[in-house]
């Protein structure tokens, strides 16, 4: 690769990872290209990206940007998952991992928040966006129908005593 391709290289792994919500490294040691196709493949489907660089590259790449620390952790065989939505690279790469014991989980980082393996590991197993809406709103539905149930019991009340004394006034009869 020379200088100039390089260079563009660095620049748009800068600029989009200057732009992403979250950052996970982990070691691909031995992965053949069919499960490193299946994890890109995994990864493009929930929103994110894969990059695999040359550890140097990929430093010169994260300077300047939230995840500059996570340079300390590309040594050997790295690879980089990221994605806009702060969940989505995570929780492809642990759902990956846990299948494919060759790719490891180094760290990442969310924001300017570093995350070790664990951290990783913690922010995967967050709800996502949309499962936090359905939560959110389930919540705000549920008093409406509690009210409603309120405002119309005793309606029904009245109700259920009319009927049961026209039933005992038509057996008495």
């Amino acid at each position: 690769m020379d200088r100039a391709a390089k260079r563009e290289l660095i620049d748009s792994l800068h600029t989009t990872l200057k732009s992403t919500g979250v950052v996970v490294v982990a070691h691909n040691t031995g992965m053949v290209a069919s499960q490193s196709a299946e994890f890109r493949k995994r990864l493009k489907e929930a929103g994110g990206s894969v990059k695999v660089a040359k550890n140097k590259l990929a430093a010169l790449a994260l300077k300047d940007t939230d995840a500059e620390k996570l340079s300390d952790l590309l040594t050997g065989p790295t690879i980089l998952a990221f994605s806009k939505d702060p969940i989505a690279a995570a929780k492809a790469t642990v759902t990956y991992a846990k299948t494919n014991d060759k790719l490891v989980i180094l760290g990442g980082a969310m924001g300017k928040t570093i995350l070790d393996a664990k951290g990783v590991q913690a922010l995967a197993d967050l709800p996502s966006l949309d499962e936090l809406r359905a939560k959110i709103i389930g919540l705000l539905n549920a008093p409406a129908t509690k009210i409603a149930r309120t405002i119309k019991e005793p309606g029904a009340k009245l109700a259920r005593v009319i009927q049961a004394k026209a039933s005992k006034e038509e057996a008495a009869a």
